[in-house]
């Protein structure tokens, strides 16, 4: 199989400057691209070294085999491009792409249904293992408050907080990746990093961030409420991407904690984005701190602009368009951010013929900007 090194930014970058750029996915509208249809990937199989699953590819105990690479997303019509491109991106770089198991959670009320989904997945995948989950709303939506930006309001943004009922008890520890992710990286690596401790989650984390931002002023009043943070150094992270171990989770139900939160939440106003700040809350100053590399974040944007933004100095693993703006999106608008040109070669979305050839004329046209990025 070839294996493709991750990104090395070569250009003078403008430093990152993590914004409270929330993992969102706006809700469906009547125009929700129900009819999407993709190419066929690439078939990547794994390499010689890599563990011989002890059960049939098709078995449907498959997910409880301890060789297997488990990754959860959401997949809903809206964001399904995404989520293609990010299967897509795992599987090319991974060292044992046939060792990797997606799980992918999809709402009641989609408008793509449970069988559709399941079936573009197969299509677009052929050889992929995976399992699509209903994710019932009901369980939500009396906990979630409105946001900023109504498309932090959506319920299945809360659905990483279900993974551990959701998911098969077999199933130990997890990766989360949002759909607008790319990976370019052997995913292994994310799947290998220990949670020293009790920790139940890792995640890289941006303690220059202002923390404090992320509340109320009246939640740091509060004695009874900011306590939470006593004796604790809480950092910002982003809940696009993390290592969970389901079975810490599950012994400490820490989905409640997270409801706890959001039920006070309703009650008090305590912050302003979304599913983020309930996590924070419950696991700020106790997440395993996992390098940078693996989430350069907020490349779509603040919550409320969409801007272009570039990839802050190092080496890189995982892009993650986080915020407002959508790497399809502004490719098809033919006004591309130079970062979403990386994302282009894991589209599998069938264009027509006309907007390949505007698509082409496109990259042609931002041929000397994307010379600042190279893969070694």
């Amino acid at each position: 199989m070839l294996f493709l090194r991750p990104i090395s930014v070569l250009l003078f970058l403008v430093s990152f400057i993590p914004f409270p750029t929330n993992a969102i996915r706006s809700f469906p509208d009547a125009h929700a691209q129900k009819g999407l249809r993709f190419s066929e990937a690439p078939e990547y199989t794994n390499g010689l070294s890599c563990p011989v699953l002890g059960l049939n590819l098709k078995s449907l105990a498959l997910a409880c085999d301890p060789s297997l690479v488990h990754v959860a997303m959401t997949i809903d019509s809206e964001y399904l491009r995404g989520t293609m491109a990010a299967v897509h991106s795992v599987l090319k770089h991974a060292s044992c792409p046939d060792n990797t198991f997606f799980h992918f959670i999809a709402s009641d009320s989609s408008l793509v249904n449970l069988q559709d989904l399941t079936r573009i997945v197969q299509s677009t995948f052929p050889s992929l293992s995976f399992r699509v989950y209903v994710f019932r709303e009901s369980r939500v939506n009396n906990l979630i408050s409105s946001s900023i930006r109504q498309a932090l309001d959506n319920p299945l943004n809360y659905a990483r907080n279900y993974l551990a009922d959701l998911l098969d008890p077999c199933v130990e520890r997890v990766i989360y990746l949002d759909s607008d992710v790319i990976v370019v990286d052997d995913v292994q690596k994310l799947w290998k990093i220990s949670l020293s401790g009790s920790r139940v989650i890792g995640a890289p984390e941006y303690c220059h961030a202002n923390f404090t931002k992320y509340f109320s002023d009246g939640f740091w009043k509060d004695s009874e409420l900011s306590k939470v943070f006593e004796g604790k150094k809480p950092c910002y992270f982003n809940t696009g991407v993390m290592v969970m171990d389901l079975v810490r989770w599950r012994e400490g139900e820490y989905t409640k904690k997270i409801e706890n939160w959001m039920e006070i939440q309703k009650e008090r106003r305590i912050y302003e984005l979304g599913s983020l700040p309930p996590f924070l809350l419950v696991f700020g100053g106790d997440v395993e701190a996992i390098h940078h590399r693996w989430n350069q974040h907020g490349l779509g944007g603040d919550n409320l602009v969409n801007s272009c933004r570039s990839l802050h100095p190092g080496p890189v693993s995982l892009l993650h368009w986080s915020g407002r703006g959508k790497p399809w999106s502004r490719l098809d608008l033919g006004m591309p951010c130079p970062v979403d040109l990386l994302w282009a070669p894991y589209d599998l979305y069938k264009h027509d013929q006309h907007h390949l050839h505007d698509q082409h004329h496109l990259q042609h046209h931002h041929h000397l900007q994307t010379q600042q990025f190279s893969i070694l």
